[in-house]
């Protein structure tokens, strides 16, 4: 005869991933109060240029991105990060957190790291995050080291970690474009949903990334982000 209900380490175990799943909801919000919003990484300075003046021009930067700079550099660091955040690694914390901030290409995208980074470990420590505290100059340098360690201190997966990530940069860029090209906000969700669709295949080839091969040069974004850094009149702080 069957038994009635759940069983109680089953229950446990929803209630645990739920925990986490609602954790990453806050972590990758709009509303976290680390001025993601206030960042375009390049895009206000590439419409003023006319390298990206539509919908299809958004759409295939922001593509290409995420099949280089994400996959092949963001991502495959957050990983390390995490791992090291997981294991009390405070030397490879440190070590990835520097070998990120090395790899952002412009003054105006490392300052958005470190920017960023202070934002969320000060955060990270009022909400009782294990380690953060401890950890916070390290955290304070590198946003992703950061989000890392809210991760792996919530019990959310890696893969889970790196999904929100990933979906938390698209998001939040989409959102500057919809204002700066301008975009309606039907069709700047309509390129979300579709872009979207890349982030599982994203995630899955960076964690096949081994150490040696980590690494990504994006002239184009260098370009608009050093050409921003001295654009005549701005709204975003990169």
């Amino acid at each position: 005869m069957a038994t009635m209900g759940t069983p109680k380490r089953t229950l446990t175990t929803i209630i645990e991933m739920n925990s986490s799943l609602l954790k990453l909801m806050q972590l990758v919000s709009p509303s976290l109060p680390i001025g993601s919003f206030t960042y375009s990484q390049g895009i206000e300075y590439g419409v003023e240029c006319g390298w990206i003046n539509s919908d299809n021009a958004l759409q295939q930067w922001l593509e290409d991105q995420m099949l280089t700079s994400i996959a092949q550099l963001d991502l495959p660091v957050l990983q390390r990060l995490y791992a090291a955040a997981e294991a009390g690694d405070v030397a490879a914390l440190e070590k990835w957190s520097q070998f990120l901030l090395a790899s952002r290409e412009t003054s105006e995208l490392r300052q958005e790291e470190i920017n960023r980074g202070r934002a969320l470990a000060s955060l990270l420590i009022a909400l009782d995050v294990p380690r953060a505290k401890q950890w916070q100059p390290i955290l304070a340098s590198c946003q992703a080291a950061a989000f890392a360690t809210a991760a792996a201190g919530w019990n959310i997966s890696y893969r889970d970690a790196a999904y929100g990530y990933v979906w938390s940069w698209l998001e939040n860029l989409m959102l500057a474009a919809v204002k700066i090209i301008p975009l309606g906000q039907t069709r700047g969700q309509q390129l979300l949903h579709a872009m979207s669709g890349m982030i599982p295949t994203v995630v899955a080839e960076s964690m096949e990334i081994g150490d040696e091969m980590i690494g990504s040069s994006n002239p184009a974004l260098a370009i608009i982000s050093s050409r921003h850094e001295t654009q005549y009149t701005r709204l975003f702080r990169s």
